[in-house]
Protein backbone atom coordinates (compact mmCIF):
# COMPACT_ATOMS: atom_id res chain seq x y z
CA UNK A 1 0.00 0.00 0.00
CA UNK A 2 1.10 2.95 -0.90
CA UNK A 3 2.64 5.79 1.89
CA UNK A 4 -0.46 8.11 0.74
CA UNK A 5 -2.63 5.86 2.85
CA UNK A 6 -0.94 5.32 6.12
CA UNK A 7 -2.70 6.60 9.47
CA UNK A 8 -0.52 9.23 10.98
CA UNK A 9 -1.10 8.59 14.79
CA UNK A 10 -1.10 11.49 17.14
CA UNK A 11 -1.21 11.51 20.89
CA UNK A 12 -4.94 11.38 21.38
CA UNK A 13 -5.12 8.53 18.10
CA UNK A 14 -2.06 6.36 19.47
CA UNK A 15 -4.50 3.85 21.65
CA UNK A 16 -6.69 3.54 18.74
CA UNK A 17 -4.15 2.49 16.08
CA UNK A 18 -2.31 0.44 18.60
CA UNK A 19 -5.53 -1.61 19.26
CA UNK A 20 -6.03 -1.81 15.93
CA UNK A 21 -2.71 -3.47 15.48
CA UNK A 22 -3.70 -5.92 17.89
CA UNK A 23 -7.15 -6.95 15.80
CA UNK A 24 -9.46 -4.68 18.34
CA UNK A 25 -11.84 -1.59 17.53
CA UNK A 26 -11.04 0.53 20.85
CA UNK A 27 -13.10 3.68 21.07
CA UNK A 28 -13.44 6.37 24.21
CA UNK A 29 -15.92 6.07 26.44
CA UNK A 30 -16.35 8.64 29.34
CA UNK A 31 -16.58 7.76 32.67
CA UNK A 32 -18.43 10.10 34.29
CA UNK A 33 -21.55 10.25 31.58
CA UNK A 34 -21.37 6.86 30.59
CA UNK A 35 -21.12 7.24 26.56
CA UNK A 36 -18.67 6.53 24.28
CA UNK A 37 -17.86 8.79 21.60
CA UNK A 38 -16.06 8.90 18.53
CA UNK A 39 -13.03 10.48 17.16
CA UNK A 40 -10.93 10.59 19.45
CA UNK A 41 -9.85 13.75 22.02
CA UNK A 42 -8.94 14.56 25.43
CA UNK A 43 -12.71 15.40 27.23
CA UNK A 44 -15.52 13.66 26.50
CA UNK A 45 -17.48 15.79 23.57
CA UNK A 46 -21.07 15.59 25.85
CA UNK A 47 -20.47 16.66 29.27
CA UNK A 48 -16.57 17.90 28.87
CA UNK A 49 -15.04 15.43 31.51
CA UNK A 50 -11.62 14.76 30.87
CA UNK A 51 -12.40 11.56 32.60
CA UNK A 52 -12.30 8.75 29.91
CA UNK A 53 -10.92 5.81 29.00
CA UNK A 54 -10.50 3.52 25.92
CA UNK A 55 -12.79 0.39 25.72
CA UNK A 56 -12.97 -2.50 23.19
CA UNK A 57 -16.14 -2.35 21.70
CA UNK A 58 -17.77 -4.97 19.79
CA UNK A 59 -17.11 -4.29 16.04
CA UNK A 60 -20.87 -4.90 15.24
CA UNK A 61 -23.07 -1.84 13.38
CA UNK A 62 -25.49 -1.08 10.95
CA UNK A 63 -24.28 0.68 7.49
CA UNK A 64 -26.16 4.50 7.72
CA UNK A 65 -25.06 5.83 4.43
CA UNK A 66 -22.09 5.53 1.92
CA UNK A 67 -20.42 6.99 -1.22
CA UNK A 68 -18.87 4.90 -3.78
CA UNK A 69 -15.13 6.50 -5.41
CA UNK A 70 -14.35 5.07 -8.40
CA UNK A 71 -11.45 7.06 -8.89
CA UNK A 72 -8.05 7.03 -6.85
CA UNK A 73 -6.93 10.09 -4.65
CA UNK A 74 -3.53 10.30 -5.76
CA UNK A 75 -0.59 9.90 -4.57
CA UNK A 76 -2.20 6.62 -3.97
CA UNK A 77 -3.93 4.32 -5.65
CA UNK A 78 -6.77 2.08 -3.15
CA UNK A 79 -8.38 -0.96 -5.09
CA UNK A 80 -11.13 0.98 -6.82
CA UNK A 81 -14.24 1.38 -6.42
CA UNK A 82 -13.76 2.00 -2.92
CA UNK A 83 -16.90 2.36 -0.32
CA UNK A 84 -16.53 5.14 2.29
CA UNK A 85 -19.49 4.49 4.41
CA UNK A 86 -21.10 5.94 7.98
CA UNK A 87 -21.54 2.97 10.41
CA UNK A 88 -23.35 3.43 13.78
CA UNK A 89 -21.70 0.82 16.12
CA UNK A 90 -23.79 -1.31 18.57
CA UNK A 91 -22.77 1.07 21.16
CA UNK A 92 -24.10 3.99 19.47
CA UNK A 93 -21.31 5.92 18.06
CA UNK A 94 -21.10 6.63 14.22
CA UNK A 95 -17.89 6.51 12.17
CA UNK A 96 -16.22 6.94 8.95
CA UNK A 97 -14.59 4.00 7.46
CA UNK A 98 -14.96 1.67 4.32
CA UNK A 99 -16.54 -1.46 3.38
CA UNK A 100 -14.73 -3.72 1.71
CA UNK A 101 -15.66 -7.32 0.36
CA UNK A 102 -18.40 -5.87 -2.12
CA UNK A 103 -19.10 -6.65 -5.07
CA UNK A 104 -17.57 -5.18 -8.14
CA UNK A 105 -20.24 -2.52 -8.49
CA UNK A 106 -21.18 -1.94 -5.29
CA UNK A 107 -24.36 0.05 -6.13
CA UNK A 108 -27.05 -0.82 -4.38
CA UNK A 109 -25.66 -1.54 -0.72
CA UNK A 110 -28.90 -1.98 1.98
CA UNK A 111 -29.13 0.52 4.61
CA UNK A 112 -29.42 -0.43 7.52
CA UNK A 113 -27.75 -3.56 7.33
CA UNK A 114 -25.82 -5.61 9.41
CA UNK A 115 -21.67 -5.22 9.29
CA UNK A 116 -18.80 -6.38 11.40
CA UNK A 117 -15.57 -4.98 11.40
CA UNK A 118 -12.43 -6.69 9.93
CA UNK A 119 -8.81 -5.24 9.71
CA UNK A 120 -6.72 -3.95 6.26
CA UNK A 121 -2.85 -3.19 6.30
CA UNK A 122 -1.76 0.52 5.63
CA UNK A 123 2.09 0.47 5.57
CA UNK A 124 3.26 -0.34 9.19
CA UNK A 125 -0.36 0.21 10.51
CA UNK A 126 -3.71 -1.41 10.52
CA UNK A 127 -6.95 0.20 9.63
CA UNK A 128 -10.44 -1.16 10.70
CA UNK A 129 -12.76 -1.42 7.92
CA UNK A 130 -16.43 -2.84 7.87
CA UNK A 131 -17.99 -6.10 5.38
CA UNK A 132 -21.35 -6.82 5.59
CA UNK A 133 -22.22 -9.26 8.34
CA UNK A 134 -21.92 -13.00 7.12
CA UNK A 135 -19.91 -11.94 4.24
CA UNK A 136 -16.35 -14.06 3.48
Amino acid sequence: MSKGLEPSPTPDTLPYWQAAKEGRLSIQACNACKRYYFYPRSGCPNCGSVDVEWRDVSGRGRLVSYVINYLPIPPAEPKVPQVNALIELEEGVRMVSNIIGTPAEPDALPLGAAVVVAFEERGEWILPVFKLAGAA
